[in-house]
């Protein structure tokens, strides 16, 4: 290479082939074996570096996803972190047959693992995204929560057509529908006071009657529950609505859920 323009390459920033590499990409030439990815997770995601993971703290109530198979020879140890998120990656074949996600905590060096790096979040999400819609197996569950951990992406459209993907495998697009409900309930409910006044034996009541119309015929129990959704004078009413009508896996929710979303 010309000196000067081995000089002008590195003030200018110029990415190397690997640098340019997609992340895809570079899984798929990984060596069989365990691999690890790094990314930055979004503002409110929390994690031990081991087996508990929480996001969506609100009046002092987090969501939060446990792992009970936990095992002492994991690869760190950890108190509660707010990131980065770990990625531990089996790979055969240039494909991920294995996929378990982390936030917080660090690496132990162990011999055999490549280490892919710490990757920019978007390009995660996007490597992750992808992933969910090739594979069949727990894997692409994994990678549908793993893609919502990630810092600066917005993934209710790819989420939302994933759901909507009859190619691609059950059991992601059930993990897909979930997560697109989780992201609506969050539109619909912002900037509402959670605190509300009503007596709280008689919201159990009707929370009751929320879950009563999500065991009704479809016919029947989506449209309340839509209504219930939209026009709900309580918040939490409304998040019920919303968490049950994901569940129903109606196409009606996923409208209902896009149009949230879309003019949040």
């Amino acid at each position: 290479m010309n000196p000067r323009f081995a000089i002008t390459a590195a003030v200018l920033g110029l990415a190397s082939p690997a640098a340019a590499q997609t992340l895809a990409a570079r899984v798929a030439q990984t060596p069989d074996g365990d691999a690890r990815v790094t990314y930055t997770a979004r503002p409110g995601v929390y994690g031990n570096g081991r087996n508990v993971i929480e996001w969506g703290c609100d009046h002092g109530h987090c969501r939060q996803q446990s792992d009970d198979n936990w095992s002492d020879d994991a690869d760190w140890r950890s108190p509660c972190d707010s990131g980065p998120v770990r990625l531990a990656l089996r790979v055969q074949g240039g494909r991920v047959v294995s996929l378990r996600v982390y936030v917080g905590g660090q690496w132990v060096p162990r011999a055999g693992v490549t280490d892919l790096g710490r990757v920019a979040a978007p390009e995660a999400g996007r490597f992750l995204l992808g992933l969910a819609r090739q594979d069949g197996s727990d894997v692409g569950d994994h990678a549908v929560f793993a893609a919502t951990l990630a810092d600066s992406v917005t993934t209710w459209p790819e989420l939302l057509r994933i759901a909507r993907d009859e190619l691609v495998p059950e059991q992601t697009r059930r993990s897909a529908v979930f997560w697109v409900s989780q992201a609506a309930e969050d539109a619909a409910t912002r900037g509402l006071d959670s605190l509300v006044s009503e007596d709280t034996v008689d919201r159990e009541v009707r929370e009751q009657a929320v879950f009563a119309l999500s065991q009704r015929p479809r016919e029947e129990g989506v449209p309340a529950l839509i209504r219930i959704a939209r026009t709900h004078g309580d918040p939490e009413i409304r998040r019920k609505a919303i968490f049950w009508l994901g569940q129903s896996h109606d196409p009606r929710a996923l409208a209902l859920f896009e149009d949230l979303l879309t003019k949040q």
